[in-house]
């Protein structure tokens, strides 16, 4: 099984052959830098009581970053997005209580720095966009590529794990409430079952998988799944409930492509986001891009997307109420909408150098999963 298709994506949508090439050799290859609405700058400019950081890094990711950062200063502070350890990012951060400002601070692998004050804590949605600019070495000529209009909105190969795509694994654990098979899944570097017990598993894992020793830790402690689920932060426990959401996301767009559903318009009767982000019904004459139920117990079924999940639900077997967990009540999910395809900004080539801006929450790997058409993403750096 291939990697995408592990991932729920069975299709490429452009007609690009692909330039070849490959990504991140170094993670100055692959940049990354937050875009605030100009509301929340506004505000920002005003000041307030809510401290605002900008955090530079690579080599880490977001969480451990953060992490870090709370045991060397005693400060926590929340991120508006998560950005993985293979790039060089630059993202915005807040305090989410009043009070002074930490002094600047810098480690080897980040660096947090005060930019201002909000009157009140920075959210997600004052995050609109993120602007890429990736070198593609060994490829043929980047500018050859134009179809940035014709790419689907898969969520990318990080969302899973690129090369342990595990934790839509986990969710799906967690949703059929086989919390012991959650364990399993976490505490084995194959991500499949094997004939070890746990105090071998945890000799195996290495020290960076802290996470995962924390849950068999708790789990050769007390022998309680659940409990041991728990050992993982919150963040970490909503995420698999969400990577299950968004291979159930890649597999209908993947279904609904092959079957000839235009995703790149929409007509009478569709879910739409407008230009400002805004959710609600088409409308003839305004700027609207499609939406896809993202699938929770809150699940939407009057779309025309309807029949394609429902197959892939029987396929896995379950329901939208499923994600309403009541012995995990905070990975809970109600689910929700989620943009059709990519829209992609102020895209330019520089050498081998590819630069784009996209919306909150797209990933430029799936962009440049169509430029390079990679037959082996992982090696391809992916």
């Amino acid at each position: 099984m291939t990697l995408d298709s592990q991932i729920g994506i069975g299709v490429y949508t452009t007609t690009h052959k692909g330039i070849g090439g490959r990504i991140r050799d170094s993670p100055e290859d692959f940049k990354v830098t937050e875009v605030l609405s100009e509301a929340a700058q506004k505000m920002i400019s005003a000041g307030g009581s809510y401290a605002v950081y900008v955090l530079k890094k690579q080599g880490i990711d977001t969480n451990h970053a953060l992490s870090d950062l709370r045991r060397h200063n005693g400060v926590r502070l929340k991120a508006l997005g998560l950005k993985d350890a293979s790039a060089v990012t630059v993202q915005f951060v807040c305090s989410t209580s009043t009070g002074k400002a930490m002094q600047n601070y810098s480690s080897a692998r980040y660096s947090v720095e005060h930019v201002g004050d909000a009157k009140r804590p920075l959210s997600k949605g004052d995050m609109v966009a993120n602007r890429f600019a990736v070198r593609i070495k060994d490829s043929g000529d980047v500018s050859s590529f134009s179809e940035y209009d014709k790419i689907l909105n898969f969520y990318g190969y990080q969302r899973f794990g690129s090369k342990r795509p595990i934790t839509h694994l986990v969710g799906r654990a967690i949703i059929h409430r086989d919390f012991e098979k959650a364990v399993d899944i976490l505490s084995t570097l194959d991500g499949q079952s094997q004939e070890l017990d746990y105090e071998k598993r945890l000799e195996l894992l290495p020290k960076w998988m802290d996470i995962e020793r924390a849950v068999l830790n708790k789990m050769i402690q007390s022998g309680d799944a659940l409990l041991s689920l728990r050992a993982a932060p919150i963040s970490m426990r909503r995420f698999y409930v969400h990577a299950y959401q968004s291979y159930i996301f890649n597999c209908t767009l993947s279904l609904a492509f092959s079957d000839g559903v235009d995703l790149f318009s929409v007509q009478d009767g569709d879910v739409c986001f407008d230009s400002h982000g805004k959710i609600g019904k088409y409308l003839k004459g305004l700027d609207q891009r499609l939406a896809v139920p993202f699938v929770g117990y809150a699940y939407y079924k009057k779309t025309r997307f309807a029949r394609y999940i429902s197959q892939i639900l029987h396929q896995e077997e379950v329901a939208p109420g499923d994600f309403f967990i009541k012995e995990m009540d905070e990975a809970s999910s109600e689910g929700g909408f989620r943009q059709a395809a990519v829209e992609c900004k102020d895209c330019s080539v520089r050498g081998d150098v590819a630069e784009f801006t996209l919306s909150r929450g797209s990933f430029a790997t799936m962009v440049l999963r169509e430029m390079i058409k990679p037959a082996n993403p992982v090696a391809a750096g992916f």
